[in-house]
């Protein structure tokens, strides 16, 4: 291993004689100490030209190097929020996680397994998909007053925890006054482009992790974030880190 220095601009590889090694990554990627607010870090993937599915998925622009981050990151959170959109797009089951990753989570202060936080305003999933079935904790719905009654009694039915932010949306404040009420400070956001523009605009995103696959796709493919308006917001660069395929891991941190 080289000698540890500021990786400010450095450029690291994950899998040759410099490898950097799992306990390298949480370093890389740890939430602040003790936080006693929610730190919202989002999560994503995009080709060189910016599209952020290929297919209609973002399975597709995956490599090895962002699986290993993808798998590092939710090993440090305390939930995993997502909107019901790419819920029902990517087919998402619970966090997945193994005997190793479960002692440390535990041995740092962390539940075993993180759940899985669905926004949804009209309670609009289904009981029966692997959200639901595949999963060894029931998520959080974090839905309204106004979503239906009938819809919202059978996802309880499967055990899941219901919520109500608001009478007919769900606002960023009340998602992080919520998540910091259950004390889930460390949040991993993973989309989607919606939610995610309604995050930014509303200066509710501490920090972006984005992986830049070694792929132009064309195509009409989304950006990794969509809005109504633009919300310009300065990120501070904390980290680059490269694989060998040509995978680009970045970390950005919101200034201010």
């Amino acid at each position: 291993m080289p000698r540890r220095r500021d990786l400010i601009g450095l450029v690291q590889h994950l899998d040759n004689a410099t490898q950097l090694t799992i306990d390298d990554l949480r370093d890389l990627y740890a939430y602040p100490s003790e936080p006693t607010a929610p730190w919202l870090r989002a999560n994503f993937i995009s080709s060189l030209d910016g599209a952020a599915t290929l297919d209609d998925s973002s399975t597709g622009l995956g490599t090895p190097a962002d699986r290993t981050v993808f798998g590092v990151l939710r090993e440090l959170c305390d939930v995993v929020l997502v909107g019901a959109g790419t819920v029902r797009a990517e087919d998402y089951g619970g966090a997945r996680t193994n005997e190793h990753r479960r002692e440390w989570r535990l041995a740092h202060g962390l539940d075993a397994v993180p759940p899985i936080a669905v926004i949804t305003g009209n309670a609009d999933l289904d009981p029966t998909s692997r959200l639901f079935t595949d999963t060894a904790v029931a998520p959080i719905v974090l839905t309204t007053a106004a979503a239906a009654t009938d819809r919202k009694a059978r996802l309880a039915d499967t055990g899941a925890r219901i919520l109500e932010l608001g009478e007919s949306s769900v606002s960023s404040s009340a998602i992080r006054d919520t998540l910091g009420e259950l004390g889930l400070h460390r949040v991993l956001f993973e989309g989607g482009p919606s939610l995610f523009g309604q995050l930014i605009a509303d200066a509710a995103v501490d920090e972006l992790c984005l992986t830049l696959s070694p792929l132009v796709v064309g195509g009409d493919g989304r950006r990794i974030t969509v809005s109504a308006t633009a919300a310009p917001t300065a990120m501070s660069r904390a980290h680059v880190l490269t694989d060998d395929d040509g995978t680009l891991l970045t970390r950005w941190v919101r200034v201010g």
